[in-house]
């Protein structure tokens, strides 16, 4: 820190004064009020998008769902009673989804999106997806109904997922092709 010295010369005296730097304030000061309305905001959204998907459940009275202590609903298509084994984080499992509306339009089809092959956690897929697939185990397939804040959220998909767009996907779980190291020691 450097000092501001002011030194003035008059006949017969000399005086120095030295004043230290003060810190610059905001011109303006931030209340917050962005945050709070943002906050708000998505609170409206999601139990605008909650509501939609309690009335989806409540019309179809063919399948049982189930909600996850994620924040998504889901029901199973193809349930395998005798696996045991669910993926866990670091498992590289292959699986098959599509991607549609919740008034079932679809965006992307499985066969469009093909096999896909990853590792559990560790890869950059859409929240609900990262997390749904640890429901199932090998052989099965479920119906997953996403708010738009665990499927592409704000930003969408760039290119048919549109800004907050909550999702309706189907997930198979085709294999597991790896389990990681500490999934087989601990839940062979």
């Amino acid at each position: 820190m450097t000092k501001t010295c002011l030194i003035i010369f008059a006949p017969l005296l000399m005086l120095v004064a030295c004043k230290q730097p003060e810190a610059r304030r905001p011109v303006s000061a931030k209340t917050g009020s962005f945050m709070r309305t943002s906050i708000e905001r998505n609170k409206n959204l999601l139990d605008y998008e909650e509501k939609r998907i309690d009335s989806i459940i409540a019309k179809d009275s063919l399948h049982q769902y189930h909600a996850s202590s994620n924040g998504y609903w889901y029901y199973f298509d193809i349930r395998d009673g005798t696996q045991n084994y669910v993926p866990k984080e670091g498992d590289l499992v292959k699986i098959n989804y599509d991607i549609r509306s919740l008034s079932e339009e679809t965006i992307y089809s499985s066969e469009e999106i093909g096999e896909v092959h990853f590792k559990v956690d560790k890869e950059d897929y859409f929240p609900g997806l990262r997390t749904a697939v640890k429901l199932l185990k090998e052989g099965e397939k479920a119906t997953f109904l996403f708010p738009s804040s665990l499927a592409y959220g704000y930003h969408g998909d760039d290119q048919r997922i549109g800004t907050n767009q909550p999702i309706k996907s189907t997930i198979t779980l085709i294999d597991i092709i790896e389990k990681a190291s500490d999934s087989i020691k601990t839940n062979n």
